[in-house]
This record gives C-alpha cells, sequence and structure tokens, in this order.
C-alpha cells in the first residue's frame, strides 16, 4: 500500500441532461505528478443507488496512488437505456478533458462498478473504440472514450438471460416489472435488438482492442448468476483480450457496498459488507488463458489489478 493522504472534490457538475445535472465526488492522492483516475458505478439495478453507494474509494486511492470519481448516471425512471452508457461516455470525455484541472491522466483511465454499474463499465470497456453511440451527439467523438482497465464485480450480461432466470425462479411474476425490463421501457426478450446492444459479451469481437477486464462473482449469488461473468470472460477470453475472472465461495450478490447499502432493497440475497469484513474470500481465479487456480479475492486484488494496469505499465496514447 502507498499510504498517500488524498483530499476530496465533491459535487462535480460533469454533464447536464433534461432530468437534471450528472454529478461526480473526486477522491485525489496528493501527488506533484499526473495520476490516474478510475470511475466508480453504483448499482441498484439501473433504478435506484447513487454514487454515495460504493466501497471505501478514499482507502483504495491511498492504496493505489489513483484518483476515484464516483458518478451519477440517469436511472431508468428518469430516462431507458442507452442514457446510462451515455452518460458514463460523458463522464469519461470530462474527465479525460478536464484533466489538468485535478492533476489526473488522461491517458490512464479505469473503470470499476457493482452489479448494474459493473454492466455499464464492462459495456463501456468493450465499446471504447465506437465514436458515437446511437442518440449522442457526433460532436462530442473527437475526445476518445476508450479505457485502460475495468474491473467488474458481478454483472448482469445477458439480459434476456436475466428475466428469463428469474421467470423460472419465480414463476408468475410480471417480466415488466423486473429491472432489466425498466432499464429498456419493455421485457428484453421483445426488445431484442435493444437487449443485445446492452450485452457487453457481445460487443468483444468487434472491438479492435479490448483494455484488461478484472471480474469477480460470488458462487452463491441468486440475484444475479455467476454464469453471466462466465460468459463474459468466454467471450474475452475468444479475442485473446487479457481478463481473469475470479468466483468467490458461498458469496451473495453486492459483497463490494459497505454494511448495510443494499442495492436495490434485495436484503435476502445481499452479502453487503461481507468483503470489507472478511478482508479475503477463498476464491477460484481463471485466466486469460484459461487456467484455473485456486486463490483468495479482496480488496487488495483491486487494488493489485489497477497499480499493475494504471501505475506500473507503460503509459500508451489514448486510443
Amino acid at each position: 500500500m502507498t499510504g498517500m493522504p488524498v483530499r476530496h472534490d465533491r459535487d462535480v457538475v460533469f454533464a447536464s441532461r433534461p432530468s437534471g445535472d450528472l454529478l461526480l465526488d473526486l477522491v485525489l492522492p496528493d501527488s506533484s505528478q499526473p495520476v490516474p483516475v478510475v470511475i466508480w458505478l453504483h448499482g441498484g439495478g439501473w433504478f435506484t443507488g447513487d454514487r454515495t453507494l460504493a466501497p471505501d474509494l478514499a482507502a483504495r486511492a491511498e492504496a493505489t496512488g489513483c484518483a476515484f470519481a464516483s458518478i451519477e448516471y440517469r436511472l431508468s425512471g428518469d430516462a431507458l437505456f442507452p442514457a446510462q452508457i451515455l452518460d458514463l461516455r460523458a463522464a469519461i470525455r470530462f474527465l479525460r478533458e478536464n484533466a489538468q484541472r485535478w492533476g489526473l491522466d488522461p491517458s490512464r483511465i479505469g473503470l470499476w462498478g457493482s452489479s448494474a454499474g459493473a454492466h455499464l463499465a464492462a459495456l463501456a470497456g468493450a465499446t471504447g473504440h465506437v465514436e458515437a453511440w446511437d442518440g449522442e451527439d457526433p460532436a462530442e467523438s473527437a475526445t476518445s472514450v476508450a479505457v485502460q482497465a475495468v474491473s467488474a464485480a458481478y454483472p448482469p450480461v445477458d439480459l434476456v438471460r436475466c428475466v428469463d432466470d428469474a421467470l423460472e425462479a419465480r414463476p408468475g411474476s410480471n417480466p415488466a416489472s423486473f429491472p432489466e425490463s425498466r432499464l429498456l421501457g419493455g421485457v428484453p426478450r421483445e426488445r431484442s435488438d435493444l437487449a443485445t446492444s446492452a450485452n457487453p459479451a457481445a460487443h468483444v469481437a468487434q472491438a479492435p482492442s479490448l483494455p484488461p477486464m478484472q471480474l469477480a462473482h460470488g458462487t452463491a449469488d441468486v440475484a444475479v448468476g455467476h454464469v453471466h461473468s462466465e460468459i463474459l470472460h468466454s467471450a474475452l477470453l475468444a479475442t485473446g483480450a487479457d481478463a481473469e475472472l475470479f468466483l468467490l465461495d458461498g458469496y451473495k450478490h453486492g459483497f463490494l457496498n459497505p454494511g448495510g447499502r443494499m442495492e436495490a432493497g434485495l436484503k435476502d440475497v445481499m452479502d453487503d459488507g461481507r468483503l470489507e469484513a472478511e478482508t479475503w474470500a477463498t476464491a477460484r481465479r481463471m485466466d486469460a488463458a484459461g487456467n484455473t487456480n485456486k486463490t483468495r479475492f479482496g480488496f487488495e486484488t483491486i487494488d493489485a489489478f489497477f497499480r499493475a494496469h494504471l501505475i506500473e505499465s507503460t503509459r500508451g496514447a489514448v486510443a
């Protein structure tokens, strides 16, 4: 750990939308040199949560030497997909364009998210080469949205499968009430093109290059089954991408959250605060070559990932 002191800059407006301004909070290590920045994306099923739903970002900044920016994105009650990915892309551009203001290195940007936020992080990582998403102002495309590292915990990847699995577990439920349907404005199976565009695994084969990706998922997660991270990991391996998957033995959903901060109120299926309390989880790690080995996973594993790819690796030009 670096033990680097940090400072805060809160309530920074990074974009304005019809529903209001979007804000971010920055945690900045005290450094005389430009530092990488990692954008944190909260969970909450795309319909709840805010930028305060986050692990201890000051501790992560102290440990890594990276700045951390916890951002808002429009929730599904305010705007349907792809609004959420457009908001994340706006945040990446804002931090890149304003890097000098905070002493950030615009060539070293990472993404870190949980659940719905992990879905957006993975999707942005897989589509950083796309200059303008549908509904995005082409004039914004002059600034790259490519990122250099992505860590995604328990991401929903295949939205059609999310709803199908939920219906199997709860027969008779209204599929339109599920978070994935609320995100897309309709049941994913009935909005298949939009659901595919929201699937990170569907984009990786078209990407000319992909950032290193770290995936983490609990084997006891019934809110979002670990098959979703396995699907994404397999798709990444098929392209030769640098990707690792940690499957945490017996962990449920939400384990990155601080205790008492549940995503979407799913108390019975949540492990909020568990990883922080236990420090380490027993896990199986699948690497970029498809090898599997027993290991352990903790916040220090995430720190090491970002240090390796944003601090210790050779600085590359912005893609």
